[in-house]
């Protein structure tokens, strides 16, 4: 069995980390940016839309969007550090997969 280094290797860590923040930062202004057309649509489709109807709806799809971002940026983690082949290599030793 290959044993991977994963986020124990330092330089391995910080680059896994890096891009880890990198996914989060564009995504952030990604999210800032639908969830401002969003409420924009919202705001220009309606008559009289509450501010606190506006802040509420601009709060969820931002923080919505930004939650799916980093639980996917979690996974691209997981899998480059080598984790899930780990993870997979320790189940096909204790486990017959065929079960």
């Amino acid at each position: 069995m290959e044993q991977h280094q994963g986020l124990s290797d330092p330089q391995a860590a910080q680059f896994a980390w890096r891009r880890f923040r990198t996914i989060l930062f564009y995504m952030n202004l990604a999210s800032l940016s639908i969830a401002g057309a969003g409420v924009g649509l919202i705001w220009y489709g309606s008559d009289e839309l509450p501010w606190i109807f506006a802040a509420f709806s601009f709060g969820g799809i931002y923080l919505t969007l930004l939650m799916a971002a980093a639980l996917m940026g979690l996974m691209f983690l997981s899998n480059g550090t080598g984790h899930d082949k780990d993870v997979m290599d320790f189940a096909e030793g204790a486990h017959s997969l065929d079960d």
